[in-house]
């Protein structure tokens, strides 16, 4: 399978979890239901993966739920995970069918997580590569994940992290020797508008 089919069939299997759980049994896509099938047969799914499925409407954020660290197969990983962001997300009410037509999946499948040793916040801006680079930040009891494709939003460096503290729970200047940063970066796939 290729990379264009492997997505492909991710945003099925995301779609169609969603379907599952929002849409009453006669309003599902049949057409989804054979590349769901592809992807049953297809042993990669089986090993354990990361990801995150973000779901768009009118080009704004409408639910994002993802898993930092593989522990489970990639198959159960991204329907679990579409369903969250479709009715878990915490900043958003739980999507409703009428809605559903409006919708975009994307699927992130994330690389494994690399820590990222930095004496001081200076020399973690150094270690950033904008645009390439997720990050998940952890210091004590907080914790916050960006995806690389944040960096859209928040190109610079200094206040990627500085939301990314925020995102967390912490004062965007917080810097503390018990703070610990690790990246990732990620293969991703999006629906055409």
């Amino acid at each position: 399978m290729d990379h264009t089919e492997q997505g492909a069939a991710l945003i099925a299997l995301a779609r169609h979890a969603i379907e599952r759980a929002i849409l009453p049994a006669r309003q599902a896509q049949p057409e989804r239901h054979r590349e769901v099938a592809a992807a049953d047969d297809e042993a990669a799914w089986q090993a354990w993966g990361a990801s995150f499925v973000t779901l768009t409407e009118n080009g704004q954020l409408r639910g994002c739920i993802g898993t930092p660290e593989a522990w489970r197969p990639l198959k159960d990983d991204v329907q679990a995970n579409a369903v969250a962001a479709a009715l878990r997300d915490p900043r958003f009410a739980p999507l409703q069918p009428r809605e559903w037509p409006g919708v975009r999946v994307e699927v992130s499948v994330l690389s494994p997580l690399e820590a990222m040793e930095c004496a001081n916040e200076a020399q973690a801006l150094a270690k950033l590569r904008p645009g390439v680079d997720g990050l998940v930040l952890a210091c004590g009891r907080h914790r916050a994940t960006f995806l690389p494709q944040v960096w859209e939003q928040l190109p610079a460096p200094a206040v990627f992290l500085a939301q990314l503290k925020r995102k967390a729970g912490l004062p965007t200047h917080f810097w503390s020797p018990d703070l610990r940063l690790q990246r990732f970066t990620v293969h991703k796939w999006k629906e055409p508008a």
